[in-house]
């Protein structure tokens, strides 16, 4: 797969992602734990019999354990810390110190072998970054210090997604089927956790059990794929940079669904994530060439 199309595939995830917020809205009132141990395996089978259907399955008895220890922390541990992180500190505050990520992702993926990182990399994150911004916070920022504890596991978050996402491109050898493993154990890992600290809550009606399971499919599933492929193989800064259209369009679902109202920073926080995802992309159509 060429680069351009690799980096297509992020957009998907980028996408997909986008739904999260909508589709865990309608899965309420099932606990975090027990939404992550359903939706991770319902992935990681996704995944499992893709990867039989391809004949890849014996591929993933030759990736070393470390590989599947990486990549299963990699998922669980930015979902277990946002989740607990929402528990600590008000949504928007730590929703916003989480989506440093594609930030992050950006800044370090200047340390990789044959990655030029430029100043328009930079100044379109930071762009992209203050249009999320505006989305999370509504344009109102009220850090309250007594949810330190909270704003760190959020920043906790960020830290562990754009270092699994920036270190995977250094196992670019490592098949994508692999993320159906990282999946499995992600759901394996959330299932005690459920048992010990959550009460066993199922969706009340069909709205629910359609989220649930779309859950699975879609951000919990498919998107881990394609990010995989993206950040592998395509533009890396371009598809950190574009990152920031995920709260975008979380918003702009909500909104279209009747569970949140359009306002004067939905707008303005599209404009400053286009047009950082744009100044991104310029560079690197500059340095290609």
């Amino acid at each position: 797969m060429n680069r351009q199309n690799a980096t297509s595939l992020g957009f998907i995830a980028i996408a997909l992602w986008g739904l999260l917020a909508l589709l865990s809205v309608g899965s309420a009132p099932t606990p975090p734990f027990l939404l992550m141990t359903i939706c991770f395996l319902i992935g990681g089978v996704l995944g499992l019999i893709w990867t039989v259907a391809t004949g890849n399955i014996r591929k993933l008895s030759k990736i070393p354990l470390q590989i599947f220890i990486f990549g299963t922390l990699g998922l669980f541990g930015y979902h277990s810390l946002y989740f607990s992180a929402l528990r600590h500190a008000p949504a928007a505050e730590a929703s916003l110190i989480a989506y440093l990520w594609p930030l992050l992702i950006v800044l370090m993926s200047g340390l990789l072998p044959n990655e030029r990182l430029s100043l328009q990399h930079i100044s379109g994150a930071i762009l992209g970054f203050f249009g999320a911004a505006l989305i999370i916070s509504g344009g109102i920022s009220d850090f309250n210090p007594n949810n330190l504890y909270g704003y760190l596991l959020a920043l906790g978050c960020a830290l562990i997604w754009s270092g699994y996402s920036v270190l995977s491109r250094k196992f670019d050898t490592v098949p994508t089927a692999s993320v159906a493993v990282f999946c499995i154990g992600s759901a394996a890992l959330s299932l005690p956790l459920h048992l010990i600290l959550e009460d066993t809550v199922w969706p009340q009606n069909a709205i629910g059990w359609s989220s649930l399971i779309l859950l699975g499919i879609g951000p919990v599933g498919l998107a881990f794929f394609v990010w995989d492929i993206a950040i592998k193989k395509g533009n890396i800064q371009i598809v950190g940079t574009a990152s920031y259209a995920a709260p975008l369009l979380s918003t702009a679902f909500l909104v279209i669904a009747g569970i949140a109202t359009p306002s004067w920073s939905l707008g303005a926080a599209a404009i400053m994530i286009a047009a950082g995802a744009l100044l991104a992309a310029s560079s690197s159509i500059q340095i290609k060439n």
